[in-house]
């Protein structure tokens, strides 16, 4: 799947994680009445400006409505079951790499969502990382240096990459 302009690269989910994902926005869902029902019971309390109950309730209430319309959206483009193989690293994909500096220093991870991380032991880095936008699209074999936070130049050698499975 080709990615033009500003469209992310697609997000590949198994099944089980799918299911999971939903199952969380489901339940979020379902709680908004209760949400509601707890802020207009601490309306209830009095003054407004010092009703820390009420403050309290109208932030849960702002994160899960942050959650719930993260993950519509998360859902609403993932792609379920098996990403397609690939000659090059996409998101979806196991990534071995070697940092070069010390080539016995070897990594294995996940290039891909966080939203996966609890179906997997894997490290799970970003595509949108420093690491992850220097591998994106980068052959076995091939060396790319990276950027890291502390504002080290890093170079690192891919190994290999398979889609994950998890």
């Amino acid at each position: 799947m080709s990615t033009t302009g500003n469209e992310a690269p697609a997000t590949w989910l198994s099944q089980d994680a799918y299911d999971r994902l939903k199952a969380e926005l489901d339940e979020l869902i379902a709680n908004r009445p209760a949400m509601a029902a707890e802020i207009n019971a601490r309306r209830e309390e009095g003054d407004l400006r010092e009703n820390g109950g009420y403050h309290a309730a109208r932030e849960e209430q702002g994160k899960q409505e942050g959650r719930i319309r993260y993950l519509q959206e998360f859902l609403r483009t993932a792609q379920v079951g098996e990403a397609p193989s690939a000659d090059v690293v996409t998101p979806g994909m196991v990534v071995t790499i070697y940092f070069d500096d010390d080539a016995d220093d070897s990594e294995t991870f996940l290039l891909g969502s966080r939203e996966i991380a609890s179906t997997t032991d894997l490290t799970v880095y970003s595509p949108e990382s420093a690491l992850g936008q220097a591998i994106l699209g980068a052959r076995a074999g091939q060396a790319v240096t990276y950027t890291a936070p502390s504002g080290a130049d890093i170079k690192v050698t891919v190994v290999s990459f398979e889609p994950f499975t998890g």
